[in-house]
């Protein structure tokens, strides 16, 4: 089965392409796609897709040759908890989700339209949500201490990145040959957006972004979690409307706001090496408090086994990785410091007698949704 994946982000699209055969184990070492692509993504997603059949090598001789195409969808809302195949009314779904995702699931029901356009119904087309791994929070990690009314309403954590939390806590066990079902893992996802996951037993029981994904830690343009009073000060005493807070919250604040740089790691860094104290403060900021989230996923599973790192960050910046376990020693993290040094994916990093295993994972959310589609059809086939 020929799957075509595509991951659409605030700022990106991500695409790749699968002979997908069989369902593999989950961990296990994913195959080499069959094409890459990315674009921007205010750019037509038809032009990515077109690409597929263009070019002295093309990837298809055809477009007729794609049985599937998945995409990641950010925000399912409280009904859709499972990968599916998209109807209109699961679309309808999506898009009333779209208030607490607005940059990533409109761009999502545009690449999904625009796919539907260009193949046709003959080609089923699956949702996978971030928000799925995570509805397996308790109801004391999952509610806010608002009013009560505000669960019947939906107001709670949702949690996302959750194909890449689960990718990256299995493929941790798979590295580690242990059970995931008997490990402890605090996985981080540290990219553009950036959350943590405590994975217990393999499923999702505590995360740091909540009802949009703009909660928790510092990230690259959004702020994280702040004091909800200041914003009640903006609003009375700085002349900030619901829009104008938007647009600061998210993209105008962490490391980009604290650094007056991009906001992009590479950029922090090089910027801090030049003397400049800002983005000094804006990596201090971001490092403390993922330090302080890691200890908090740990102590909601009494204890930790092994701390991931994934994410473009977490994946190709070292020093970051450093800087964060150094704080963490009391949790039994030590890094062996020439192999994270050199490492870029797919394995142990830590010190031989450390107590907690640390690791890096390449980020693998095109093949999990690919995984996935093959899940869906083969469901629906046995039914």
């Amino acid at each position: 089965m020929i799957v075509l994946a595509l991951n659409t982000g605030s700022s990106s699209v991500k695409a790749a392409l699968y002979d997908v055969t069989e369902l593999t184990e989950q961990g296990s070492t994913p195959p080499k796609p069959l094409w890459l692509g990315e674009q921007q993504a205010d750019e037509p997603v038809e032009d990515l897709v077109r690409s597929l059949t263009r070019g002295d090598m093309p990837a298809l001789r055809g477009l007729d040759a794609i049985d599937i195409v998945g995409h990641r969808i950010v925000h399912g809302g409280a009904t859709l908890v499972e990968s599916v195949r998209v109807t209109a009314d699961v679309r309808s779904t999506i898009e009333r989700a779209s208030e607490h995702a607005p940059d990533h699931n409109a761009r999502a029901l545009h690449a999904l339209d625009e796919v539907s356009r260009l193949l046709g119904a003959r080609v089923p087309q699956v949702a996978v949500f971030d928000t799925a791994f995570h509805v397996t929070l308790p109801p004391a990690a999952y509610t806010y201490a608002g009013p009560f009314e505000w669960l019947a309403r939906g107001i709670r954590r949702f949690g996302f990145h959750g194909i890449s939390h689960r990718y990256a806590a299995y493929r941790a066990a798979h590295l580690l040959q242990r059970d995931v079902g008997a490990l402890r893992v605090v996985t981080c996802h540290l990219g553009g957006g950036c959350s943590l996951a405590a994975v217990l037993d393999g499923r999702s029981v505590e995360t740091t972004m909540g009802f949009t994904p703009l909660d928790g830690v510092v990230m690259s343009r959004r702020s994280g979690a702040i004091d909800p009073g200041i914003l009640i000060h903006l609003l009375r005493h700085e002349g900030h409307t619901a829009d104008s807070l938007d647009r600061l919250l998210n993209h105008d604040s962490g490391l980009a706001g604290l650094s007056g740089t991009s906001g992009d790691m590479r950029d922090v860094l090089s910027a801090m090496d030049s003397g400049d104290e800002r983005a000094r403060l804006a990596l201090d900021v971001y490092v403390h408090h993922i330090r302080q989230a890691i200890a908090a996923m740990a102590a909601s599973m009494n204890g930790l086994d092994a701390l991931v790192f994934t994410g473009g960050v977490g994946e190709h910046a070292p020093r970051v990785r450093a800087l964060v376990c150094e704080g963490l020693a009391f949790l039994g993290i030590a890094l062996d410091s020439a192999i994270n040094a050199r490492i870029m994916s797919d394995a142990v990093c830590s010190a031989n007698d450390a107590k907690v295993a640390v690791l890096v994972v390449h980020a693998e959310e095109n093949w999990a949704v690919a995984q996935e589609c093959l899940k869906v059809v083969s469901h629906e086939s046995v039914r």
